[in-house]
């Protein structure tokens, strides 16, 4: 699930002692867990997000999520067309899971995914290594992209690769020129957040009113 970035002012949320009140007698938590839930909440990055094709790794599959939840991406998009989904760690039910805090929205193709994604104006970047890949410290993260990571062991397949807007590899000074997908995700992913706490970006909530009132409402459940 990702939600197109709307920049708003955290001031602008009805934020009164009768909201927060309102919320602990419909949701029972205590104001520690709400305080806590509305500031990591307000650090999301909604277009910030991670497309998984064919991961089938389960441990892999939880590690992306928890770097996605470190890093406050909102939601990750998963294809699965030739492997079966690992849905013991991409359930919200599994314990300690990332997946609590990090929603996984499914699509049956690379090509729909892709769709969905370019219908609200992100830059889809692959990892991969081919002769058009740049370096990933080049790429302009504080706009709303997608990065790609794909199978473990066939890497992304060749139309996730043609249909980006560009391919990205991690700079390497050793013997072996891969890493880990999990790994290569948190790379990414923090090199993301590095640019886009320069920018500012986790100090002002992205979130709409109306879609931060709605996750935090799921997540005071949870």
């Amino acid at each position: 699930m990702i939600v197109k970035s709307v920049q708003s002012n955290s001031g602008s949320r009805d934020d009164t002692p009768d909201r927060r009140q309102t919320v602990r007698q419909t949701w029972p938590r205590s104001t520690e867990r709400v305080a806590r839930l509305e500031q990591v909440l307000s650090r999301r990055q909604p277009d910030l997000t991670v497309v998984l094709e064919d991961v089938h790794d389960p441990h892999n599959a939880a590690a992306v999520l928890r770097s996605c939840d470190a890093a406050g991406v909102l939601g990750i998009h998963a294809v699965y067309d030739r492997e079966p989904v690992p849905k013991k760690r991409l359930s919200r039910t599994s314990s300690s899971s990332a997946s609590k805090w990090v929603g996984v929205e499914r699509h049956e193709t690379i090509d729909a995914c892709y769709r969905a994604l370019r219908a609200q104006g992100v830059q889809i970047v692959a990892t991969a290594l081919t002769d058009e890949s740049v370096d990933l410290y080049s790429v302009d993260f504080t706009r709303p992209t997608a990065i790609v990571m794909g199978n473990e062991h066939r890497g992304l397949t060749a139309g996730a690769i043609t249909a980006a807007d560009l391919t990205v590899r991690i700079p390497m000074a050793g013997m072996v020129e891969s890493l880990n997908i999990s790994v290569a995700a948190a790379v990414s992913l923090f090199e993301a957040a590095r640019q886009r706490r320069e920018a500012g970006m986790y100090d002002t909530r992205q979130l709409s009113d109306e879609e931060y009132e709605r996750v935090l409402a799921d997540w005071l459940k949870r």
